[in-house]
């Protein structure tokens, strides 16, 4: 696709977006600073006034977004997403003109996606579900992934703006199979930092430092995206909240009930559950979910102090990409 043929799709889509916590705020900007028509809702008003600053409008009530072409929303969690697409002033409330497109870029599940979507869908509004893998820092560098699934001709429409929010963006098929992916992929997030945090521990008992443990296998074959930009959360001991013990468990929830309806065992991922079932517990669970370490640490009855040493998160050198966002 020419960058003319994208200038010219992008003139012929007015946005709307819900949602603008750290995720929904990081992507917001990115199609703000590519000259999108973006008009926004935020449920704490005073949360969305920074993006007014980049040239957002915004209303009061998701039911406000309903002129919009494309509406995108970015919320915590199932009973969110309903409430602001078929609850009383919600996006599809008004009974008249709706947007041809949602997209979804949550984690919820997949029956009330599908609820979501036969709704929708008798109005004449598409439903795309598109979740992201990525935290804020991520998406403002770039390199979010998006999995999407919904109607083929829906998906190819809005897909300019897809791919403006991140470095890659896969299609899956028709329906809920998105919200399977990220499912399957949050439960991956959840075993790989378990692993992440016993072995740390394990290191730093035998006389090894954190960040020298974490730098040796970011640089072998088992380092990833994902190691590297948890590295320093790990090394300073900083949790601030990017994804919470909180909602972490839910996903673990969402997969390990679609494992029972599919009938696939997941004996691995039922541990982790009972043990992010038990950082929640230990009063871990408003903290980021790399807390895993705390709590691992706990369990060893081993005092974690902060490292306080510079180390990159492997971010640093992404950039945006041109006018279709890719990096």
């Amino acid at each position: 696709m020419t960058a003319d043929t994208v200038s010219k799709r992008l003139r012929e889509h007015t946005l709307g977006w819900i949602g603008t916590g750290r995720m929904g705020t990081a992507l917001v900007t990115r199609l703000l600073e590519r000259g999108c028509d973006v008009t926004i809702y935020n449920r704490t008003r005073s949360k969305a006034e920074p993006l007014a600053r980049l040239g957002a409008r915004i209303v009061d009530r998701p039911a406000d977004l309903s002129d919009r072409e494309i509406v995108i929303t970015s919320v915590a969690g199932s009973d969110d997403f309903a409430e602001v697409i078929t609850g009383p002033e919600g996006l599809l409330s008004n009974g008249g003109r709706v947007p041809g497109i949602v997209i979804d870029s949550s984690t919820v599940s997949m029956d009330v996606s599908e609820s979501v979507r036969g709704k929708a869908g008798r109005l004449g509004t598409a439903l795309l579900a598109a979740p992201v893998s990525g935290n804020p820092k991520v998406a403002r560098s770039g390199r979010l992934s998006l999995v999407v699934s919904g109607p083929r001709s829906a998906y190819e429409e809005a897909l300019p703006y897809l791919e403006m929010l991140g470095a890659r963006v896969t299609y899956v098929g028709e329906g809920e199979r998105a919200r399977l992916v990220k499912i399957c992929h949050n439960l991956v997030l959840g075993v790989v930092t378990q692993v992440l945090a016993e072995t740390t521990v394990l290191a730093e008992r035998g006389g090894i430092a954190r960040a020298d443990y974490l730098e040796f296998l970011n640089g072998s074959v088992m380092g990833s995206t994902f190691t590297r930009y948890k590295t320093p959360a790990l090394v300073n001991l900083d949790f601030t909240p990017t994804f919470t013990g909180h909602l972490l468990r839910k996903d673990f929830e969402l997969g390990l009930k679609a494992a029972r309806e599919l009938n696939v065992p997941l004996p691995l991922s039922a541990i982790v559950h009972q043990i992010v079932v038990n950082l929640i517990g230990n009063g871990l669970g408003d903290l980021d979910f790399a807390a895993l370490l705390e709590l691992e640490a706990r369990g060893a009855n081993f005092r974690l102090v902060p490292d306080r040493r510079q180390v990159a998160d492997g971010l640093e050198a992404a950039h945006p990409g041109g006018p279709d966002g890719k990096a």
